[in-house]
């Protein structure tokens, strides 16, 4: 039996505001900190009405993949706690048109997306092209992680994420790819958008250097799942640390063992 597509899109609406009320309770999304957009498996005819009075809005550039998809993502200068009580009052909806040179906001309310609009795309883009399967992106700011991205030993993405790996098991089985680093550059750029996509060719989830994190996967849960076991492996290390002693982790022998037993993709120890 196929499910009611309107129960489909409102499931999907909750389950961004349960994910944005994580961030806000876990002290992830500070002020206006963060945002995320789901790229929604419905036809445009299942969605709210588009406004009459609906105009279209110029793209920075083409985005020829995602011609006709449909978008939700939050809005520009809104609070996670907000988008946890009401996503589509803090969130907007938006189609790319047919020439992928501009959108429209189906939403009822005009909210204007997330500055970081471009670089959302050319995720959801790039996810597209190489036919990945991930339909959500989530940015966040976990004190833990970028904690991390401030001492330069943890730059190093296979120094950083073989430290997180050997604190938890779970870590290795969530985060099978590891975790990648992209150099500070100004927030809201083409540039950083760019250079996170070369980045996801090798890792689902990244650190924005004294910034962020980035997680990029099929579904909105899913991406706070990553970053929330990450944060833990985080915290775990940066505890052991404070007794004064360096935690000694899992063994190369330990990891690669977990690898073999739930058929993980190797990583440079």
């Amino acid at each position: 039996m196929m499910t009611d597509p309107s129960i489909l899109f409102r499931e999907e609406i909750n389950r961004i505001g349960k994910v944005a009320g994580y961030l806000w309770d876990r002290g992830w999304a500070e002020r206006n900190g963060g945002n995320l957009s789901v790229r929604l498996a419905l036809p445009e005819e299942d969605l709210p009405p588009r406004p009459e009075t609906a105009d279209r809005h110029p793209l920075p550039m083409e985005f020829p993949g995602l011609a006709g998809e449909v978008f939700y993502i939050t809005g520009a200068g809104r609070r996670m706690r907000d988008v946890a009580g009401e996503p589509l009052a803090h969130g907007c909806i938006l189609r790319i048109s047919d020439d992928s040179r501009n959108y429209s906001i189906l939403s009822a309310q005009e909210i204007a997306p997330s500055s970081e609009l471009a670089s959302h795309l050319l995720i959801h883009a790039d996810a597209v092209t190489r036919s990945t399967g991930a339909r959500a992106v989530l940015h966040t700011h976990p004190s833990e992680l970028i904690a991390l991205s401030h001492c330069p030993p943890f730059l190093d993405p296979r120094h950083l994420t073989r430290t997180l790996w050997s604190m938890i098991p779970e870590c290795r089985i969530v985060v099978p790819r590891g975790v990648g680093v992209v150099p500070y550059m100004l927030t809201g750029t083409v540039s950083l958008a760019e250079a996170t996509i070369r980045h996801l060719a090798h890792h689902d989830v990244l650190i924005w250097e004294k910034h962020g994190v980035l997680s990029v996967t099929k579904d909105i849960e899913e991406c706070f799942d990553v970053i929330d076991t990450l944060v833990k492996a985080a915290r775990i290390y940066l505890d052991a640390r404070a007794t004064g002693s360096e935690p000694q982790g899992l063994t190369n022998g330990q990891l690669e063992e977990l690898a073999a037993a739930f058929g993980l993709p190797p990583f440079p120890l």
